[in-house]
């Protein structure tokens, strides 16, 4: 039996609760750009994961509630857009073709993330996982060309498309207002504590730059 969108959601929610407890603060550098998926997420609003949640965090749930929307368009598009579904198709049996993919079976948390760390100036990379994935995909052809009146009707059904995409992401974050107080009740209990543990060591160290182990205080005369 085909799952609701409120049971879909619901379970969603599930995983990322289950996930939550073995999440820890990233110690690498940060990244300058901000990630496309989270960035003012209607989603996270609706979560009420606000810009003061790590972005980890916010990332294994709003990937996770991604999927469920992806799904319910690709089920929408199968039905409904034939010539969209036939160039998704085509596209997908491209993709497949491509001798390294190092973007697919990611966990949740790590899906639609760079590939790459940032670069360092001065530091070039001998190579980078995106750059031989950009290397496999040009060694396979391109799709036909479409003709200027397929192209039209092309462009239409994608606006179906992303009209239908709205209207389940509004579903989405309705339902997820109903996890609210669960969602903030598991990131004070297992992020939160974490945040403060880090903050608790930065002004130690903030206090004591030179002797980490030294109590905090005046410098003798």
């Amino acid at each position: 039996m085909e799952r609701s969108i409120e049971t879909q959601v619901s379970q969603a929610v599930d995983a990322w609760l289950k996930w939550l407890p073995r999440w820890e603060p990233a110690t690498h550098r940060g990244r300058v750009a901000p990630c496309r998926r989270c960035f003012g997420s209607p989603v996270l609003s609706a979560a009420g994961l606000g810009a003061d949640v790590p972005h980890g965090v916010q990332h294994g749930l709003s990937t996770r509630v991604k999927t469920i929307v992806d799904r319910a368009v690709a089920e929408y598009t199968a039905r409904n857009l034939p010539m969209l579904q036939a160039e998704l198709d085509q596209q997908a049996a491209r993709n497949q073709a491509r001798s390294y993919r190092p973007a697919e079976g990611l966990d949740p948390e790590f899906e639609g993330l760079p590939m790459d760390p940032d670069p360092v100036p001065g530091s070039p990379f001998l190579f980078t996982i995106s750059g031989l994935a950009e290397e496999a995909a040009a060694a396979v052809p391109d799709l036909p060309p479409l003709s200027e009146e397929a192209k039209s009707a092309l462009r239409q059904e994608v606006r179906l498309a992303d009209d239908y995409a709205n209207m389940i992401g509004r579903e989405v974050c309705t339902i997820l207002l109903h996890h609210r107080l669960r969602i903030q009740a598991a990131v004070g209990q297992y992020v939160e504590p974490q945040i403060a543990a880090m903050l608790e060591e930065l002004t130690r160290s903030l206090d004591a730059p030179f002797d980490p182990g030294a109590e905090p205080g005046l410098p003798d005369l």
